[in-house]
């Protein structure tokens, strides 16, 4: 089998490239956070996005996407800085988003008042 440069290439990029979620979930409230693993105030929403996506579990989709890794991202979701929160209501419609580092209770405020709906 002869292996060229482009397929390495392709095959490399393939496999480091994760499945993008789908966004909003269907039927379902959303939070979608939207940054970089790299990057300092994303770095500190990791603990905050894993805290509130085992609050949440079953009840809403919390969900991240890295925009450096998937570039084409930021300009799909209209980002001016990372990291960006996007929250949708059931029908998918974008209802609230934050731009910067986001605490946990505000996150919490906000899914809790879109599921009472």
């Amino acid at each position: 089998m002869l292996i060229t440069l482009a397929t390495v290439i392709l095959l490399g990029v393939a496999a480091q490239a994760a499945p993008l979620p789908d966004v909003p979930a269907k039927d379902m409230v959303t939070m979608v956070d939207l940054g970089a693993k790299s990057c300092i105030p994303c770095k500190m929403m990791m603990p905050v996005m894993d805290a509130v996506e085992k609050d949440y579990a079953g009840k809403a989709a919390v969900l991240f996407i890295d925009v450096w890794e998937n570039p084409d991202q930021s300009k799909k979701y209209g980002l001016r800085s990372i990291p960006t929160q996007i929250f949708y209501d059931r029908q998918g419609k974008e209802v609230f988003r934050h731009e910067g580092f986001f605490d946990k209770k505000s996150i919490s405020d906000i899914l809790d008042k879109l599921l009472a709906q």
